[in-house]
C-alpha cells in the first residue's frame, strides 16, 4: 500500500509540474516577433536556406578559382615493397641483380655473401623503396586557369542575381501580407458591422419598433459573413506560415508586420531608363561571362592540340642489401654500404597526334564551343528585346497604378461620406438594410481597390529595378 500511495503521489506530483510547464510553453510560443520589411529582408539574408545554399555554390566557383594554379603541381609518390618469391626463378630476380650490381660496385663480393639458393624463408623475401615525382606543362593548363577564373565571375553575377530575385520575392510576399491583412481588417470591421445591426434590430424587434422580418434578415446577413472571414484569416496564416519559411524563421512562428503599403513615387520613361541602365541586367551580364569562358575553352582546347606537352620525370629506388635478410632493413637504415640506390631522370616532349584529326573529341569539343557561342549570342539578343518589354509594361503599369491611387483615394473619401450618411439614415428608419449594405460594400470595395493599386505599383517598381538591376528609389 505504502509503494502504491508512493507512485500516485508521484504520479499527482508531475502532472502538476507538466501544467505549470505547459503555460511557459505556450507563451514560447506566443510570443510575437515584429517585423518591417528592411527588418525582415536583413533576418533572410542571415538566414535563408535558398540564399545559404546560393552562398555554397558561390564558395566553391571561388575556391576552384582560387586554386586553379595547382594544375602545376607535380605529382609525387612514395612507396615501400616487401616482396616474396615464391620459387627461385632467375627471370624474376629483380633484386638479386641489383645486389649483385652494388656488391659488384663497391668491391663486396668478398665481404657480404649473395644468397640465391633460397633455402631459408628469409631469403625468399627483399626490401624496396621507392620515390617518383613528375611534372607535366602544356600552355594549355594557362588557359584553363582563365576558365576557372571567368566562371567564378559568372558564378558571381548569377549568386548576385539570385539574391536580388528572393529578396525582391520576399518584399512582394510582405506587401501581398500585407494586402491580405487589410483585406481581413475589412471583413472583420463588416462582420462587427453586421454584429451591432442585428443587436440593435433584437432590441428593436423586442421593443415592437420593426417586424421580425427585418430582424431575422440582419441574422441572416450577420451569419452569412463569418465564413468569409474564418477563410480570409486562415488564408493569411497560411500565407504566413510561407512568409516565415522563405525568411529562415520557424513555421509557426507569430509575426507582426509594421510597414504599410505606401508607395514612393517616381517619374520614369521607358527610353531614358533603357539608354542608361539596360547593360545593368544581370541575366545579360552573367551570359556574357558565359561567353568568356568559352572563349577560353576554345583557346584551351586548341593549345591543348597543336602544342606539345613537356613531362619531366624523376625516379629514386633504394634496395636493401644487408646480410640479415630483408626483414632487418631497419636496422640499417642509417648504413650507405647496405643500400643500393638506382634511379632515372626523363625528359619527354610529347604531341597527341589524334587530338589533331578534325573527327576527334577534342577537334569537336572546340565545334561545340563555338555552338554554344552562337546560342549565348542569339540568347543575349532575345534577353535584350525582352528587357525592353517588361521596361515598358513595368512603366505603363506604374503610370496607370499611379493614376488609379489618385482616383481611388477620392473614391474612398466619397464612399465613406455615403455610407456615414446611409448609416445614419438606417438608425433613424428612414432607409432600408438593403441599401445599407449595399453602400458599405462599395465601401470596402473602393478600400481594397486603392490598396490594390499601391500593391501594384509597388511590385511594378520593385519589378523594374530588378530588370534594371539598379534602384530609383531614394
Amino acid at each position: 500500500m505504502k509503494k502504491i500511495f508512493a507512485l500516485i503521489l508521484i504520479g499527482f506530483t508531475a502532472a502538476a509540474f507538466a501544467q505549470e510547464a505547459k503555460p511557459a510553453e505556450s507563451e514560447a510560443k506566443s510570443e510575437v516577433v515584429t517585423l518591417s520589411i528592411d527588418e525582415a529582408v536583413e533576418y533572410a539574408l542571415k538566414n535563408s536556406r535558398t540564399l545559404k545554399s546560393n552562398d555554397i555554390d558561390l564558395e566553391l566557383k571561388a575556391r576552384a578559382s582560387k586554386y586553379s594554379w595547382n594544375v602545376f603541381l607535380p605529382n609525387v609518390q612514395a612507396s615501400g615493397t616487401m616482396s616474396r618469391a615464391s620459387e627461385y626463378n632467375p627471370s624474376s630476380a629483380v633484386t638479386t641483380a641489383a645486389i649483385n650490381g652494388a656488391l659488384l660496385k663497391n668491391n663486396l663480393y668478398n665481404t657480404l655473401p649473395v644468397k640465391t639458393d633460397y633455402d631459408k624463408e628469409e631469403d625468399r623475401w627483399s626490401t624496396v623503396g621507392n620515390i617518383s615525382a613528375s611534372w607535366t606543362f602544356t600552355p594549355a593548363y594557362i588557359a584553363k586557369i582563365k576558365v576557372a577564373k571567368a566562371q567564378y565571375e559568372a558564378g558571381k553575377v548569377s549568386w548576385e542575381q539570385s539574391q536580388n530575385e528572393t529578396i525582391t520575392n520576399i518584399k512582394k510576399l510582405y506587401y501581398g501580407l500585407l494586402l491580405q491583412q487589410e483585406n481581413l481588417k475589412i471583413k472583420k470591421t463588416t462582420l462587427e458591422n453586421a454584429r451591432q445591426r442585428m443587436n440593435q434590430a433584437a432590441t428593436n424587434f423586442n421593443n415592437g419598433s420593426i417586424p421580425e422580418i427585418q430582424y431575422l434578415q440582419t441574422q441572416v446577413n450577420y451569419e452569412n459573413t463569418k465564413p468569409e472571414v474564418d477563410s480570409a484569416e486562415q488564408a493569411f496564416v497560411q500565407q504566413m506560415d510561407l512568409f516565415a519559411f522563405m525568411i529562415g524563421m520557424p513555421v509557426g512562428t507569430k509575426i507582426e508586420l509594421t510597414s504599410t503599403i505606401e508607395p514612393q513615387f517616381v517619374d520614369v520613361n521607358s527610353e531614358e531608363l533603357l539608354q542608361k541602365y539596360a547593360d545593368n541586367d544581370l541575366q545579360i551580364q552573367a551570359l556574357k561571362k558565359n561567353m568568356s569562358a568559352a572563349k577560353l575553352g576554345i583557346s584551351a582546347s586548341e593549345l591543348a592540340t597543336w602544342l606539345p606537352v613537356l613531362s619531366l620525370n624523376y625516379s629514386w629506388q633504394p634496395v636493401y642489401i644487408g646480410s640479415e635478410g630483408a626483414w632487418h632493413f631497419y636496422k640499417d637504415l642509417g648504413s650507405d654500404e647496405k643500400w643500393y640506390d638506382s634511379g632515372s631522370l626523363s625528359l619527354t616532349l610529347a604531341w597527341n597526334i589524334t587530338n589533331m584529326l578534325p573527327w576527334s573529341s577534342n577537334r569537336q569539343q572546340v565545334k561545340d564551343y563555338r555552338q554554344q557561342l552562337k546560342q549565348l549570342e542569339l540568347s543575349i539578343e532575345t534577353l535584350k528585346e525582352n528587357q525592353k518589354v517588361q521596361v515598358r509594361k513595368a512603366v505603363d503599369t506604374l503610370n496607370q497604378a499611379r493614376e488609379q491611387i489618385d482616383a481611388m483615394g477620392r473614391n474612398v473619401s466619397l464612399a465613406q461620406r455615403a455610407y456615414d450618411m446611409t448609416a445614419r439614415s438606417y438608425r433613424n428608419g428612414t432607409t432600408e438594410l438593403l441599401d445599407l449594405r449595399d453602400a458599405e460594400t462599395s465601401l470596402n470595395q473602393a478600400k481594397l481597390g486603392l490598396i490594390n493599386q499601391k500593391f501594384q505599383y509597388i511590385s511594378a517598381l520593385m519589378d523594374l529595378e530588378n530588370t534594371l538591376n539598379t534602384k530609383l528609389t531614394k
